[in-house]
């Protein structure tokens, strides 16, 4: 029988915290996903947002990195972008 071992705890605040957001491409997708965080992390940095079209252009990931204050902010972070319909997938 094997163990299981706990996912490693994040120590905040935890800076370079890695976020990707998939949504469609289309109505500046990025614009959104950028103002979006930056209701939460004021201070993000937009020399780590990158974009990624898909294979056929239908989908948009921006990926990007804040630094994370705490569990309660990536929370209303996720569900922020959730919320909006245009998100399907936050990473």
């Amino acid at each position: 029988m094997s163990e299981m071992t706990e996912a490693p705890k994040i120590e905040f605040p935890c800076a370079d915290y890695p976020i990707k957001v998939v949504g469609n491409n289309e109505n500046n997708f990025y614009g959104f996903v950028v103002e979006t965080v930056q209701i939460h992390a004021p201070d993000l940095d937009l020399t780590k947002v990158s974009i990624q079209d898909s294979r056929n252009g239908r989908f948009q990931s921006v990926r990007l990195k804040i630094t994370a204050t705490g569990e309660a902010q990536l929370k209303r972070l996720f569900e922020d972008l959730k919320a909006s319909g245009r998100v399907h997938m936050v990473l």
